[in-house]
């Protein structure tokens, strides 16, 4: 079976776990409207969109949006979904595209946005210089991933090494795991000036029951940055320089 195979399948399993859940409800969705600039008018990418719920609510803003994905079965179920409940004048495009070789000219796009993706490609770097080629100088990028620089991500590696978590039937079929440093550093190796980042989901372990969110951390924006390096899912804005 290939990747976009297996991938396929997930999106079948989550999709009919959850048919109606918001894509925008999200917390790293949540986390990127609070920084998202102006989109009126621009020409926007989502890099690996899923079902669709986000590009369509940015297209919903005014923005000329397209959503990638690899998985064509995730399109699918955009295309039935989601556009079919909107206007067609507000309504996204949809390309099934692999992130590390997006089929666009290079600076078409005013911003790209990509959320929870990187951990999931072979080859992420090669995914982020993508991202600063399809954007044009100046342009802006937001981008989300899992950080494991934290409690949560140092209880995952004891659990796994005492062979006490079992995979969930959710788990995507290819995840690794990234501290948020390494994110920063591919960014500016692609031609990315970091601009900002931030954090959401700050949790702390429990053995045999949930993990507790520290939800003074959420609720406080200033607390939330001074934490950013041990949340759960980091963000960083970043502008595509001259060169990139």
């Amino acid at each position: 079976m290939t990747l976009v195979q297996e991938y396929d399948r997930w999106h079948e399993r989550v999709f009919a776990a959850n048919p109606d859940h918001p894509d925008e409800n999200s917390p790293w969705y949540k986390l990127v409207l609070e920084y998202l600039a102006p989109i009126r008018g621009k020409r926007v990418l989502e890099v690996a969109c899923g079902r669709g719920g986000f590009s369509q609510w940015l297209s919903s803003q005014g923005a000329a949006v397209c959503g990638v994905d690899f998985s064509g079965s995730a399109l699918r179920t955009a295309v039935r979904k989601k556009l079919c409940e909107t206007a067609s004048e507000t309504s996204a495009c949809f390309v099934q595209a692999d992130a590390q070789r997006l089929p666009f000219a290079d600076g078409v796009f005013d911003m790209v946005i990509s959320c929870e993706t990187v951990e999931h490609l072979p080859d992420p770097q090669a995914a982020i210089r993508e991202m600063a080629r399809v954007c044009c100088s100046g342009g802006l990028l937001y981008l989300t991933t899992p950080n494991y620089a934290n409690l949560m991500g140092l209880y995952e590696l004891y659990a796994y090494s005492r062979h006490r978590q079992d995979q969930s039937a959710f788990a995507q079929p290819l995840d690794r795991h990234y501290v948020f440093f390494q994110i920063r550093s591919w960014l500016r190796a692609a031609g990315w000036e970091i601009l900002g980042s931030d954090g959401t989901v700050h949790q702390v372990p429990v053995p045999g029951r949930n993990p507790v969110t520290l939800q003074f951390a959420e609720s406080n924006r200033t607390v939330r940055r001074w934490l950013r390096a041990f949340a759960l899912h980091y963000m960083v804005v970043g502008r595509k320089g001259a060169r990139p």
